[in-house]
């Protein structure tokens, strides 16, 4: 791949419609779509994670969908690393890469470039999660705050996921998630030009969430979520359980509590993704935002692919 020439990025909050135009543009440009979501990479995770349906991935090739299994974890090195290779192989045979997803570190990751991190431990985090249950997030968040403040500040009390890493991290290389972030030995980024479809009202995305995820449960996402638990090798802590939908379903499956409450926390916890995807594109000034909802949407799209094709 020219290393001058940018890859065309479609991003935005979850539910934005970021797929259908990516989908609207492979009927104009020999794309291949490179998806830069976090679940999707996940075998057997299908209608919760919204994939794109067998019928469209054979019109459209996609890659970066169904590559691990959800026993594994999957990293934004990892994915920096496999993006590059379909990037180069796509190019190379004369067609189009077009990134697509709503996982920005992702994003981040393959734009900037990541420093050199461990690969992660499961006995490490089995014990984080262990000592998590015992003391509390809450607490294990104070913990990261003595050893990676500025983690910390980056690092909502609430996310489990990155407060294990950066704990992970500082006990397996003695260093802070930060200093390693910030050290100069990072794999170099390549250029990347990224869209944003950015919903003008956010109560019609909230809705939009709401309708999704009772499409999926109507689709079978619970019957999804217990053939899942039926394997035996997953547990809630695995990490590809505790994406958005599939850990509130699996914590009504356990008992913990009714199909309401489970719906309403699902959908809560997908609005504050959201909430929080449209924070840190707020946060780019290297991304182009556009109404999702737009008219010259498509136009817009069409005009910065022809921008790096032509």
């Amino acid at each position: 791949m020219d290393k001058d020439r940018p890859c065309v990025c479609i991003t935005g909050p979850t539910a934005c419609g970021k797929t259908k135009l990516a989908i609207q543009l492979a009927k104009e440009f020999p794309l291949e779509i490179i998806s830069m979501d976090s679940a999707m990479v996940y075998r057997g995770m299908d209608i919760g994670t919204a994939k794109p349906s067998p019928a469209v991935r054979k019109r459209v090739p996609h890659h970066l969908i169904d590559i691990v299994e959800p026993t594994e974890t999957y990293s934004a090195g990892r994915f920096a690393g496999d993006a590059r290779d379909v990037l180069e192989d796509i190019c190379r045979r004369g067609r189009i890469p077009l990134l697509v997803g709503g996982t920005l570190l992702y994003l981040r990751s393959i734009r900037d470039g990541l420093a050199a991190l461990p690969e992660a431990d499961p006995k490490v985090r089995q014990r984080l999660d262990e000592e998590a249950e015992a003391v509390g997030w809450a607490a294990m968040h104070q913990r990261l705050r003595g050893v990676d403040p500025d983690a910390a500040e980056r690092i909502s009390p609430t996310d489990r996921q990155r407060i294990q890493r950066a704990l992970e991290v500082h006990e397996l290389t003695g260093q802070s998630l930060t200093s390693l972030h910030n050290a100069q030995d990072a794999q170099a980024g390549m250029p990347v030009l990224p869209l944003a479809l950015v919903p003008e009202d956010r109560v019609d995305l909230a809705d939009e969430i709401e309708r999704r995820f009772d499409s999926m449960v109507a689709a079978g996402l619970v019957e999804e979520v217990e053939a899942l638990r039926a394997r035996g090798d997953l547990r809630l802590t695995t990490p590809a359980m505790r994406a958005v939908g599939y850990r509130q379903v699996w914590s009504f499956l356990d008992g913990a509590y009714g199909w309401e409450e489970a719906r309403m926390k699902a959908i809560v916890a997908t609005r504050q993704l959201a909430k929080r995807q449209m924070t840190w594109l707020r946060s780019e000034s290297q991304i182009k935002s556009l109404p999702a909802q737009g008219d010259k949407l498509l136009e817009e799209a069409r005009n910065a692919l022809h921008s790096v094709v032509d």
